[in-house]
C-alpha cells in the first residue's frame, strides 16, 4: 500500500509536521487527498489520533489552514487526520447546488443511483483510510473524532456507531438531526432514498436517543449568532439518555465560521486528550 500513497506537501510547524497526501481510493473509485498533522515523533512515538471531519464545500485544507490547531496538538502530543468531504473527479456524480454532490458527501454510504457508485464516505473513513493511517503511516494509538457542521454530523454518527473505537466526540455547529432539517433531508433523499426508516442509522439525534452501548463523551459548541442555528442545526434536538456524558455549550455571539472554531479548538483538543 505504501507505493500507492503520494506525499504532496510537508511543512514544519510548532515542533511537528503538517503533511498532505494523495491516493487512489478503492472504496470511492477516485483519487482522494487527506491531510495529517504529526507532533514531534521523538517526544511522542505513538501519538493518539483525532479525526477531523469538515463541513459543506470544504476540503481537507480548510481545517489545516484556518483552525490553528497545530500548536496545541503539538503540545499535547496529538496527531490529527483530515479527510476530504466527498469523492472527487470528472467521473464522479455531482450537482449544481453547493449542498449536494462533490464537497457534500455527508459521511454516509449512498444506496441510490448515481451516488452509490462513489459516495461511500462512511466506509472510506472507517475502513479504507483507517487502514492507510494504521498500516502505512503506523499510527496505532487511541482515537477520537470531531468535526464542524456537516462534519459535526459525521463525527457524531461515526463516533456513536463505533463506541468501542472512539474514546470521545466533539463538534462545532453540527447538524444533529439531519432527518428533519433542509440540508439533511435533501442529501438523505438523494443518497439514501425516500424511505425515512433508512435514514435513522445516519441521524445522530436518533442514534444517541437509543444508545445503549458504551457511552462516548460528547462536547458540542454552538454559536448563538450562527445564521444556520434555528433552521439547519437545532442542537436542542440532541437529547441523551439520563446520565449520558453530553455537554452542549451555547457560545454567545459566535457564528458558523472558522473564527468560531479557532476560538475554542484548544479546549476541544484538551477535552479529547482527557479521554485518549
Amino acid at each position: 500500500m505504501t507505493e500507492k500513497l503520494e506525499l504532496l506537501e510537508e511543512h514544519r510547524v510548532f515542533d511537528g509536521t503538517q503533511r498532505k497526501y494523495r491516493h487512489h481510493s478503492e472504496t470511492l473509485h477516485c483519487a482522494m487527498t487527506f491531510s495529517l498533522f504529526l507532533p514531534n515523533v521523538e517526544k511522542f512515538p505513538n501519538p493518539s489520533l483525532i479525526w477531523w471531519l469538515s463541513g459543506l464545500t470544504c476540503t481537507d485544507d480548510n481545517f489545516t489552514h484556518k483552525a490553528g490547531a497545530q500548536k496545541k496538538a503539538a503540545e499535547l502530543g496529538l496527531a490529527l487526520v483530515m479527510p476530504d468531504t466527498s469523492p472527487r473527479g470528472e467521473t464522479v456524480a455531482d450537482d449544481e447546488a453547493w449542498d449536494l454532490g462533490q464537497g457534500a458527501g455527508f459521511y454516509v454510504n449512498a444506496t441510490q443511483q448515481p451516488w452509490n457508485a462513489n459516495y461511500q464516505m462512511y466506509d472510506y473513513i472507517v475502513t479504507e483510510l483507517t487502514t492507510i493511517v494504521r498500516e502505512t503511516l503506523g499510527l496505532t494509538g487511541s482515537e477520537s473524532i470531531m468535526g464542524h457542521s456537516m462534519g459535526g454530523h459525521g463525527a457524531l454518527v461515526i463516533g456513536l456507531r463505533n463506541p468501542e473505537r472512539f474514546h470521545a466526540i466533539s463538534a462545532f455547529s453540527p447538524i444533529v438531526n439531519p432527518s428533519d432539517v433542509p440540508w439533511g433531508m435533501k442529501a438523505f433523499d438523494a443518497y439514501l432514498g425516500a424511505d425515512k426508516q433508512a435514514w435513522a442509522s445516519w441521524d445522530a439525534s436518533k442514534l444517541l436517543a437509543s444508545h445503549d452501548g458504551k457511552p462516548v463523551p460528547i462536547l458540542l459548541d454552538q454559536g448563538t449568532a450562527d445564521n444556520f442555528l434555528h433552521v439547519q442545526l437545532q442542537p436542542e434536538n440532541l437529547i441523551a439518555p439520563e446520565g449520558y456524558p453530553l455537554k452542549i455549550r451555547m457560545q454567545d455571539g459566535y457564528d458558523h465560521s472558522y473564527y468560531f472554531i479557532a476560538s475554542f479548538i484548544d479546549e476541544h483538543l484538551e477535552f479529547h486528550k482527557t479521554y485518549l
